[in-house]
C-alpha cells in the first residue's frame, strides 16, 4: 500500500490534533506529526511564533519526508490557508513515492470559537496574544475562502469527536 500523508487543515480549536492523536494511536507506525509541537521546542517561540513557525514548516515537512520513504503513513494536523503551502505539503509526499491527501475540518465559528475556550494547549496564550476569539474567527473565514473543489471538506458542527474520526476513517477508505 502506498503511505499517506493526511494533512488534517482547519481553523485553531477545530479538533485536528485531536483527531490526529485518535488516528496515530490506531494505525501503529503512522507518525503524528503535529507542528505545534515541534514548535515547542525552538527557544523564544512564545515572543515569535510566526517566525518560528517558518522555520519549523520546511523541518516537518523533511520529517514527513523521511518517514512517508519508509512506507509509514504521516498524519499532520496544521491549519494553512494558502495554497502554496498546500502544494509543498504534495510535492513533499510525491517526492517519497506518497499520497498527498487532505482533509479540512470546518464547524461553525461560534461553535470553533467555544472549543478554543474549553481547551487548555500551549499555544493558547499565543492565540490570545494575536486577537483570541477575533483570530479564530479570522482563521475561519480565511479556510472557508481556501476551500477548492480539490478540498475534501469535513463538517465537524457538534462536538462528537467520534463521529468526526468515523467521518475520516470513511473518506480514507473511499479513496484509493
Amino acid at each position: 500500500m502506498v503511505p499517506r500523508l493526511i494533512h488534517l487543515n482547519g481553523p485553531t480549536g477545530v479538533g485536528k490534533s485531536t483527531i490526529a492523536a485518535r488516528y496515530a494511536a490506531a494505525h501503529p507506525r503512522t507518525l503524528n506529526l503535529d507542528a505545534d509541537e515541534i514548535v515547542r521546542l525552538i527557544g523564544g517561540w512564545q515572543d515569535d511564533f510566526h517566525g518560528t513557525v517558518g522555520l519549523v514548516r520546511p523541518l516537518a515537512i523533511t520529517m514527513a519526508t523521511h518517514h512517508l520513504a519508509t512506507g509509514h503513513d504521516v498524519v499532520m494536523p496544521q491549519l494553512i490557508a494558502r495554497h502554496a503551502e498546500r502544494e509543498r505539503f504534495a510535492e513533499a509526499a510525491r517526492s517519497a513515492g506518497a499520497q498527498y491527501l487532505e482533509f479540512v475540518l470546518l464547524a461553525p465559528a461560534g461553535v470553533v470559537t467555544r472549543r478554543f475556550r474549553q481547551r487548555d494547549h500551549h499555544i493558547d496564550h499565543v492565540v490570545e496574544a494575536l486577537g483570541g476569539v477575533t483570530a479564530v474567527e479570522r482563521s475561519c473565514a480565511l479556510l472557508a475562502a481556501y476551500v477548492t473543489a480539490e478540498s475534501t471538506v469535513i463538517e465537524t458542527g457538534g462536538d462528537d469527536a467520534d463521529r468526526t474520526y468515523e467521518t475520516l476513517i470513511a473518506a480514507l477508505s473511499a479513496r484509493p
